[in-house]
């Protein structure tokens, strides 16, 4: 080897040596995000949102040392759409999950495939829910990014989860080998928010050096209402309060929101304490997640994210679950957590859904997006600034009946079954008085009414063209 060759080849290996030193101190110093989502939690359930019956110290905590939102809301309350909309920071009609059990377009960017391709490890475990009818359905061949997905199921709320040689699989049988979402026997290995949250903790110490993705969807605390010993017991009856919203008038209640006429003040305080217990639950695992990160020196370094697909009523307006745009079906709890930019104590009180997730959290992260996603960059709220031309707005969408825009104050909502309702949620919190007739009202019927049928032009929202609500809407505009 002649002196020429040899200087070729050692220059070579210093400047590649030089190159990984530097993206790997550009790796390292990348910050790290993980998302803990749930499933149909009602927001007031947890301390930091004004809970009183579940003590929550390790959301709360994540509260206290990051940013809280007090108005973000799920595009669709419903599971599918929400989640598409949340990966996607698209529309649903536009992923084009527009309610359960839609596959998701194979022409979607996720914040995971982003970030992916700027060279972080990703994965997923828990609920997917956006890849069709399949149930379970183990690690879906369309990965969206999320590499390691082999702990990803598509649909369900099993109870118990177990590892065999063959892969994850529902522990709880019935006599023909299919799974079922029996509770019995579970503990704190097997007991399936245990087992998603011991999966995250594996993900964290296997890729502590970073930078990584991870995204863990737990199916609690939606129902069936059961949850593992001792949290079964955690909670009585007697704990459980009625909401003043159980019981009221035909005039107060919306053609799109009838109330179930089989819950009953017994039957809700017999299903409420296993909610609690389920949001206990899960509590305490964020708090083992936490302590796995202390533990690898990373807490500081990775934007922690807490939050769910949409809420669940818990017997407010005397109804469970979700699919109304109602606060407690429609709002949901979102947390953030990253003290090298995000100010303790910061309380974000402008509108914000699940399309905004992507560009904002990438903002954060200094990820370029791919310019697809049709939410709004939201990230100067969550640093002490405010993002130049916005508008504190959102629009949500039922599966098959409604179109809403809300403000901070305001809520509008046009449906097929009912005359147009505006809620003034400052005067009327508990959403009861329909006030989009009222003389008082017309300059904010007219102005959320135009910023709706703005979305729709944008958005290609065809609800804009529906018989009933497009002339409603087009009228009210003027």
């Amino acid at each position: 080897m002649n002196r020429r060759s040899f200087l070729r080849m050692t220059g070579g290996m210093i400047a590649t040596l030089t190159m990984g030193g530097t993206t790997f101190a550009r790796r390292t110093e990348r910050p790290n995000l993980l998302i803990i989502h749930t499933d149909e939690h009602n927001f007031r359930t947890l301390g930091c949102y004004g809970g009183r019956i579940v003590k929550t110290p390790n959301i709360d905590f994540l509260a206290a040392g990051g940013a809280m939102c007090t108005k973000f809301y799920a595009t669709t309350p419903v599971c599918s759409p929400s989640r598409a909309a949340f990966v996607s920071g698209c529309y649903p009609q536009n992923t084009p999950v527009v309610t359960n059990n839609i596959p998701m377009s194979d022409e979607i960017v996720t914040f995971a495939e982003i970030l992916r391709r700027a060279g972080y490890a990703t994965g997923y475990a828990g609920k997917w829910h956006i890849e069709g009818t399949g149930k379970p359905q183990w690690a879906p061949r369309r990965k969206f990014g999320f590499e390691n997905n082999r702990y990803m199921f598509n649909r369900g709320h099993w109870k118990k989860m177990e590892d065999t040689p063959a892969g994850p699989r529902v522990a709880a049988r019935n006599d023909k080998d299919k799974p079922t979402y029996a509770v019995e026997g579970a503990d704190e290995k097997s007991f399936t928010t245990d087992w998603l949250a011991t999966k995250t903790i594996d993900f964290v110490n296997a890729h502590r050096n970073g930078p990584f993705c991870y995204m863990v969807s737990i199916p609690d605390p939606h129902g069936p209402n059961t949850v593992r010993a001792p949290y079964d017991t955690m909670f009585k009856p007697n704990q459980v309060s009625v909401p003043s919203t159980f019981y009221k008038s035909k005039e107060q209640t919306p053609g799109w929101a009838p109330p179930e006429k089989k819950l009953t003040e017994k039957s809700l305080k017999r299903l409420m304490p296993a909610y609690y217990g389920m949001v206990k639950c899960i509590d305490d695992n964020v708090g083992r997640i936490l302590t796995a990160l202390r533990k690898n020196g990373i807490l500081d370094r990775t934007i922690v994210v807490f939050t769910s697909d949409h809420g669940d009523l818990c017997g407010e307006h005397k109804k469970l679950n979700k699919g109304v745009p109602y606060e407690g079906s429609a709002k949901i709890p979102f947390v953030m957590y990253y003290p090298k930019k995000i100010k303790g104590g910061t309380v974000v009180n402008h509108v914000l859904t699940c399309v905004d997730f992507l560009p904002t959290v990438l903002s954060l992260m200094g990820v370029k997006t791919t310019g697809l996603e049709q939410g709004r960059d939201a990230s100067a709220f969550f640093v002490g600034g405010t993002p130049s031309d916005w508008k504190d707005i959102g629009f949500m969408r039922g599966t098959n009946d409604w179109l809403c825009a809300t403000t901070q104050n305001h809520k509008i909502v046009y449906s097929q079954k009912d005359v147009p309702w505006l809620f003034d949620l400052k005067k009327d919190p508990d959403e009861l008085t329909n006030f989009f007739r009222d003389p008082q009202y017309g300059g904010v019927v007219k102005n959320l009414t135009t910023e709706l049928i703005a979305y729709c032009k944008r958005y290609d929202d065809p609800r804009l063209e529906d018989r009933k609500m497009g002339p409603e809407m087009k009228n009210a505009a003027g």
